[in-house]
């Protein structure tokens, strides 16, 4: 069995997340959406509701299955019998951060193959912390999140 990990904050997920995982799920036979903890980036959602929320956006995904975890990714990989990490290019910008951190990944675990996926178009200009912002601003965010990841933000940024 092929295992592909995402790894992420998910704080929140988007519909740019989700289409990553919809095209892995085509080419790999298990894709596990891995929530990490992240704390130094001070989420908006504690671990728990991020998983939650990955958990309830992934369930009509078939072989997509949602877990957290906190530590090295390569350990985790490890763990899960990964053979590849999924990870998004929305830009050119993503491009150098994310190629230093595949390189690390190899030379912590040189079975750690990570593969670059490009969202679709419609999605290139998406991240959680712009998500988060139009919402903080009163902005309609239903094109980019699912709905119930629209009623989550509504309801944490009432608080």
């Amino acid at each position: 069995m092929r295992t592909a990990i995402y790894p992420g904050s998910f704080d929140p997920i988007t519909n740019g997340h989700l289409d990553l995982v919809e095209r892995a799920a085509k080419l790999f036979d298990r894709v596990v959406v891995a929530v990490a903890a992240s704390e130094a980036k001070k989420p908006l959602f504690t671990l728990k509701e991020r998983l939650e929320m990955v958990k309830d956006a992934i369930q009509t995904i078939p072989k997509a299955e949602a877990d957290s975890f906190d530590g090295l990714l390569v350990d985790y990989v490890d763990r899960q019998g990964g053979h590849a990490i999924i990870r998004g290019l929305r830009a050119v910008s993503d491009f150098e951060f994310e190629f230093q951190l595949a390189l690390m990944n190899r030379k912590l675990n040189e079975r750690a193959e990570t593969i670059f996926m490009m969202p679709k178009e419609t999605y290139t200009f998406i991240s959680s912390n712009i998500i988060k912002e139009i919402a903080r601003l009163g902005g309609n965010i239903a094109p980019y999140v699912p709905d119930s990841i629209r009623l989550a933000l509504a309801a944490k940024l009432k608080k």
